[in-house]
């Protein structure tokens, strides 16, 4: 079966861009190439119970199992060793990655609260889009009263595009509610 999202922009979006862009070839319209979800943890060396919930609330928002990132410096401050972990990251591609932008599209983030839009603002210069959440409770796969600790994540989604207008364009017919774009339906 393939994903919602995907036949979406198979169907509508593809063709849309390759008018509204003027371009020549179908593959040249930009695509999202991957999803890169990314949670720190600075607590996870005093509290080895915090670390272990967020990795399983990121395996379960994500439905995959997500990668330690572990300290590359000692930084005697914060109390942190070369070695230590520091924080859970998850890279999603092809299937996962269209049903996790597509949960997160119609479900996660029409729930975050006084919501008015995301920014447009969260572009790098090169097509990939950021995306910051100060609560993984918006995410309705996670069970509220299993959460240990309130904590943020930080949502990157690369574009094939070198260019934020395209990135722009592409991120909104996939429906992406930017502050100030009508809102496009995914059809079923």
């Amino acid at each position: 079966m393939v994903p919602r999202l995907l036949s979406h922009y198979m169907g509508q979006v593809r063709p849309k861009l390759l008018e509204e862009l003027g371009l020549s070839n179908v593959h040249q319209v930009p695509r999202v190439q991957k999803v890169v979800v990314n949670v720190g943890v600075g607590e996870a060396s005093r509290n080895q119970k915090l670390f272990e919930s967020v990795v399983q609330e990121l395996e379960v928002v994500t439905g995959q199992k997500p990668v330690i990132t572990l300290a590359r410096k000692s930084i005697a401050a914060f109390s942190l060793r070369e070695g230590m972990p520091v924080g859970v990251c998850v890279t999603l591609r092809r299937r996962r990655m269209y049903e996790f932008l597509d949960r997160l599209v119609s479900a996660t983030i029409p729930r975050i609260r006084d919501f008015r839009g995301i920014s447009t603002r969260s572009f790098d210069g090169r097509g990939n889009y950021s995306l910051g959440v100060k609560e993984q409770i918006i995410f309705p796969e996670i069970d509220y009263d299993s959460v240990q600790e309130v904590h943020g994540m930080d949502i990157t989604v690369v574009t094939s595009t070198n260019k934020d207008d395209e990135a722009y364009a592409l991120l909104r017919e996939m429906g992406f509610p930017f502050r100030g774009a009508t809102p496009v339906a995914i059809g079923a």
